[in-house]
């Protein structure tokens, strides 16, 4: 088995080193948004905007230009679901850092109680560089509505590609400004939200609630638009991936002509290695170390204490594929296994 890894592991390497395509980095002036193009086409953009409680990659496409992302709330598509205006493209972030909720501050928290949520703050871009892997590293403060700094997070994302692949290997470090805990909860760490093309088919009804508070329902069976699902490395599939663990998780699913993956891969120096996936049929997929409560039903309980001055380190790997096949456990299994090199 380990000759079979070793044989793919080659093949890719090789296989991604003749077709990579040039990554080019471009930042604008004053719109607090950097571009992201690899070969011809847009990949994504970083996004830091002060409307925003948290910096974001929006939107996430494969190398068709197909969108991955959902596009509410920053620019909807017919027939997007409009639930968590927090979910945008893909960040990182947590819902109990000291008591404050970063994960769950939006525009649709009421401002009496904005006191209870934190912002993650870029203040500045330290490093952008093209070739054929593209370096964007920014540093950022975690704070809360006092503008108080609880961590800075100096982040490194490095952007790849080839004719039918998009890679992001992100490194981010967190350095406590003050005593730090980061108490259990579901939500969290790197998360992204899903196209409506990308949730997993259901028969149920879907209760929603819109960006001005109001509840809605979707009856079951009548969305015909989702074609996706889940597998995780240990096996799990749909939404069985939910509260499991394993060292990546693809999300699949049919977009136009081709099969789309999304997969996020954990890194092994990551605490909580591996981790739990906070993986949703209707589009949210994210890596979560630090919620084993609720994905234990209280059998186990993550605490993690950062003393001030102190720093972690998290490292994920995100592949975007389109091509006439999704991935195969084996290839997402060799791509792993380089990534832990790392």
């Amino acid at each position: 088995m380990k000759y079979f890894h070793l044989v793919i592991l080659t093949f890719l390497a090789q296989a991604i080193a003749a077709q990579s395509e040039k990554v080019k980095i471009k930042q604008g002036l004053n719109d607090k948004k950097v571009e992201v193009f690899i070969g011809a086409t847009r990949f994504t953009s970083f996004l830091y905007p002060d409307s925003l409680e948290k910096p974001v990659l929006y939107p996430l496409t494969t190398s068709a230009g197909t969108i991955v992302t959902r596009g509410f709330p920053l620019e909807p598509f017919p027939g997007d679901p409009i639930d968590h205006p927090h979910h945008i493209g893909l960040w990182f972030n947590f819902e109990n850092v000291n008591g404050l909720d970063f994960w769950n501050n939006s525009y649709a928290i009421a401002a009496e109680k904005k006191k209870n949520y934190g912002w993650v703050k870029t203040d500045r871009i330290t490093q952008t560089s093209n070739g054929k892997k593209g370096i964007l590293a920014y540093h950022a403060n975690w704070t809360n509505q006092q503008k108080q700094i609880l961590l800075e997070e100096k982040t490194r994302l490095e952007f790849s590609g080839t004719a039918h692949t998009r890679m992001i290997d992100r490194t981010t470090t967190l350095t406590a400004n003050t005593d730090i805990v980061f108490t259990d909860a579901k939500d969290g760490l790197l998360a992204i939200r899903l196209a409506h093309a990308l949730q997993i088919p259901t028969k149920e009804d879907q209760k929603f609630t819109d960006n001005k508070g109001r509840q809605y329902i979707v009856k079951g069976g009548t969305d015909t638009i989702p074609t996706g699902s889940y597998l995780t490395s240990a096996g799990m599939q749909g939404n069985a991936a939910w509260g499991t663990q394993g060292r990546w998780c693809k999300a699949f699913g049919k977009m136009g002509n081709d099969s789309v993956s999304v997969i996020i891969i954990d890194h092994p120096s990551n605490y909580g290695y591996p981790n739990y996936w906070h993986a949703r049929g209707y589009g949210l997929f994210a890596a979560n170390p630090f919620g084993n409560k609720i994905f234990t039903n209280g059998k186990s309980e993550s605490k993690l204490a950062l003393p001030e001055g102190q720093s972690l380190t998290f490292r994920y790997r995100v592949i975007i594929d389109n091509a006439a096949s999704t991935l195969s456990a084996a290839e997402i299994d060799a791509l792993a296994d380089a990534f832990g090199k790392q």
